[in-house]
Order: C-alpha cells, then structure tokens, then sequence
C-alpha cells in the first residue's frame, strides 16, 4: 500500500497564500516607482562613478571606508592603515574609534564579489533610491490616497531624488548616511502606519549608523509624543521613551563605545567658543544665548545652507513634528566653530536630514490646510479659503518637485550634463598611469588623490608632511595641494626627504611622480 503524503496545514496555508501573492494583479504604480528607482539608482551610480573615474575621489573618505570594510570582509575589527597612521600613529585603527558606524559591515559581502572601492559607490547609489518606496508610501497614504494622494506622492519622491543634499552626498565619495534615507524613511513610515515593532526595528539600526544617530531617534520620537494618535498603545509615552533611549545611545557611543575602540570622544569636540566639554558648553549656553545662538549663523554660509535646506520645501516643514529630529544634528553642525564643512552645502552632511525635512512638510502642508478650511468655514471673513480644501497641500508638493528640479543645473547633478564630465583631463590621465605603474601587494605611501585607486591591490597609508614611515613605494605629487600638507613647498620638502632616503623617481609627469626605494 503506497504511503501517503502528510502536508502540514502551515505549510500548505504558507504556500497558497505565496502563489496567491505571485499570481495577484500588480498596480501600476509599483512599476512605476520601481522604475523611478531603477532610473535614479543609475544616475547616482552614473555620477559616482564617474568622479572616482576622473580621480575625484581620494583616501579621505572613500579609502577609509573602502580599507574598514574590506576589513570587515575579512572578518576584521574595521581596520584601516590610513586613517590610523595619519590621524592616531596606529596602523591597526578600527573605525568604530573614530565615528561609531557598525551598520558599514552590512556592506562587506561585496568585497567577496568584486573587490573595489566601486563596490561602496554602487551601493551607496541603490541605498539612497531605495528610499523613495516608504517615501511615496508615506505621502499618499497622508493625503488619504486617490488621485491626489498618487499624484502628491510621485511630485515628493521626485523632489527627494533629485534634490541637492543626496546629489551632494553622491559626489562626495561614500559615507556610512549612506543607509540614513532609506532607513529614516522606513521608520517614519512604519510609525505612521501605527506599526511600532516594525519601527522599532528600524530605529535600532538607524542608531547604528553613526553615534550622533540617537539624538536624531531622540528627536524622532519627541515628533512621535506629540503628533497626533497613529494607533500605537501609549504612544506619547512611548515617544518619550524612545527620545530616552536614543539620548543614552548617543551617550554610550561617543563616551563609551568609541574610546574602547581605541578613539577619543573629544576628537571631533568643535565647539571651542562655548568651552573645553560638553558640560561646559551647555553651561555656557545657559548663560549666555545670546552669544550662543549667534554661533548658529556666523559665519553667514551657515545660514544659507539652512535656507538651501528648508526653501525649497516652502518651509512648511516647520509646522510637522516630523521636523524634530532635524533640529539636534542641526544645532551639532551650525553650534561649531572647527569645521567649515560641517556647515556647507557640499559633502554628505545634509542628506541625513532631507527625508524628515521632505515628509515634514507634507504633514506640514496638510496641517496648514486643514487649519485655513476650519477657518473659512468658522470665520465668515475667511470664507474664501474654503476652496484651499483638497487644493493647498497637493499645490505645495508640486511646487517641492518644481524647486529641486529647477536646482538641478545648479548642484552636482547638473555636471552630468556636460560631455566633459565624463573625459580624463590631461592631469587625471597622468594621475591614471602613476597608479598602473605601481606593483601589485606592496606597502605604498599615496597621496590623497591617489590613493583610493590602489587600495583594491595594495597596502595604502597616507603621504603626510613628517611621517616616519618609509616604504618602499610612495606616489606623490606636486602639482597640486594635498591633504595632509600645509602648503605645496612642504610637499617638496617631503618629496627631497625620500629622495634622501634612497628613493629613485621611477614615473614622472604633470607633478605626479612614482619613487621607489628597494632597501627602505
């Protein structure tokens, strides 16, 4: 008698409900922003990799990052020689002791597929597209769906995929916001949504992209205390709690985690007219807003680079608590003194706050309505701004997409549409054949440029004005000003120093120079 299959009544549920997923009808919508995101994901891995093409990209910060995962791939602590000679004389410096970004390690299966700096680009390009999904989601769901809803929710993921702090950030080498977007976006989503196991997911790992994280979840959760009800039981308590948690992780992660990785907390300490610490500073503060507050917007770029941030969403931003956690990364930047690129409209900076600041003003733009209606229809001299109803928030968030694309040709997309963008000049072509006449697995002394172009092959620390380390490759220039240099006559002065230890120039052009020492 032939034995008769026994199916478990799970699995058999399981798989029913998976072929009925495969075989149901896919709205249109989902390929249409799939292929918004296909197009998007293209144009930034266009746009990046193009610049580490055109030797735009150097050590810092794609090298670093490039030499921590790689070491991540080889089951290391985040290793990277670079940034440990240059910065802390160490060459076994993790990276989680200088800004505490385990998420990176997520990355390092890459490397076991194709080993290049290039990996990093590609996905940091995927990463920030992924985005738009929970984006749109978020903004049709706000407006209630429909033909508005779709329509707010296309003009607003356009607005986030070409506005000016992503581009900024794709053509600023790669950096750990690179998983900032998608998972900001995922956890606004999710909360609003009232699926608070699913966003709490997300905020742990938002946590672990950098250690200034837990003040942005500080802020995200302050938003969710005091937004109106999403379904979640006690939610403005658990707001609070969650603003609770994430001020102690920031805590822990600057004062704890980063010093047991071989770091120091007060290594990037910015904030020298407000006192040596924390403590102080915060002292100082209260003492002295004024004075303080002026910080915020001397000198005046600061202040432009905010403009930048909340125009081109009409500023409605303002009035979501959504807004909140912008404001403590905002305050960590505009406060200091140090670091002018903390406050530029280059670099990655910004694109962490672009997704808050993109939904704050969609949840902005329909408080606004909402608030003008109630108005018209209670105050009879008002009566006029009855027709804003349905109207005003859909308005605003066609006006978004219109700004950021009208910003285009004005921020790093826009060279893209330049045939030159795309060619080697006759400098980058002489930087190109210094690297191909560099050997294969040797320890090399690079400079900043270069660099990144030689980490795949070989062991890369950085030319630096009195390092003591002398190895039997460095590639060098004196062309151009370098980091790691005061000037370009120390350069000089660092290119005689070798030559003083035995090294003989093995390439030269247009600056750019090979030298070799075989007994250093």
């Amino acid at each position: 008698m032939a034995e008769s299959k026994v199916v478990a009544p799970a699995v058999v549920e399981s798989g029913s409900a998976a072929r009925r997923w495969l075989r149901a009808p896919r709205s249109p919508h989902v390929y249409a922003v799939g292929a918004l995101v296909t197009v998007l994901a293209v144009v930034y891995s266009v746009l990046s990799v193009t610049l580490y093409y055109t030797y735009h990209d150097a050590i810092y910060d794609l090298g670093i990052f490039d030499q921590a995962i790689r070491s991540y791939a080889h089951f290391q602590p985040g290793i990277s020689i670079a940034k440990g000679m240059h910065n802390f004389e160490n060459p076994n410096f993790s990276v989680l002791g200088d800004h505490f970004s385990p998420i990176d390690a997520l990355l390092a299966p890459l490397y076991w597929i194709y080993n290049s700096p290039m990996d990093l680009l590609l996905a940091q390009a995927v990463l920030f597209a992924l985005a738009i999904p929970p984006l749109w989601v978020f903004t049709r769901r706000a407006f209630g769906g429909g033909r508005k809803g779709t329509a707010a929710a296309y003009f607003v993921a356009i607005a986030y995929g070409v506005s000016w702090p992503i581009a900024a950030a794709v053509s600023f080498d790669f950096h750990e916001v690179a998983f900032a977007p998608l998972l900001t976006a995922l956890a606004l989503e999710r909360l609003q949504k009232g699926r608070l196991k699913t966003a709490l997911a997300v905020l742990v790992a938002l946590v672990l992209v950098k250690e200034d994280m837990g003040l942005f979840v500080a802020g995200l959760g302050l938003g969710l205390a005091l937004t109106r009800n999403l379904g979640i039981p006690r939610q403005r308590l658990t707001g609070l709690l969650i603003a609770a948690v994430g001020v102690v992780f920031s805590l822990v992660a600057i004062f704890v985690l980063i010093p047991a990785m071989g770091g120091d907390s007060h290594y990037y300490w910015a904030y020298q007219e407000l006192g040596p610490n924390a403590s102080a500073a915060v002292k100082h503060i209260l003492e002295h807003p004024r004075s303080s507050a002026r910080n915020l917007f001397t000198p005046r770029e600061k202040l432009h680079t905010m403009l930048e941030l909340f125009a081109p969403f009409l500023f409605l931003s303002f009035l979501s608590p959504f807004v909140l956690p912008v404001i403590p990364l905002l305050l960590e930047r505009m406060l200091g003194v140090r670091y002018p690129g903390w406050w530029s409209n280059q670099f990655h900076y910004n694109a962490y706050l672009i997704v808050p600041i993109a939904l704050g003003a969609v949840d902005g733009a329909l408080r606004l309505e909402r608030c003008l209606t109630w108005l018209g229809r209670r105050w009879r001299p008002l009566r006029g701004l009855r027709w804003l109803d349905g109207k005003l928030a859909l308005g605003a968030t066609g006006v978004f997409a219109l700004i950021a694309l009208a910003l285009v040709p004005h921020f790093d997309i826009g060279r893209m549409f330049h045939s030159s963008f795309y060619e080697r000049s006759p400098a980058e072509a002489a930087e190109a054949a210094a690297v191909a006449h560099v050997p294969a697995g040797v320890l090399v002394e690079a400079s900043d440029s270069l660099g990144v172009h030689l980490d795949s092959r070989d062991t890369v620390e950085m030319w630096g004005d009195g390092s003591p380390e002398f190895p039997q490759w460095a590639v060098v220039s004196v062309s151009m000003s370098e980091l790691g240099f005061h000037n370009k006559a120390d350069q000089v002065a660092r290119v005689d120093a070798l030559r003083a230890h035995g090294y003989v120039t093995v390439f030269s052009r247009d600056g750019f120079m090979v030298m070799h020492a075989p007994g250093a």
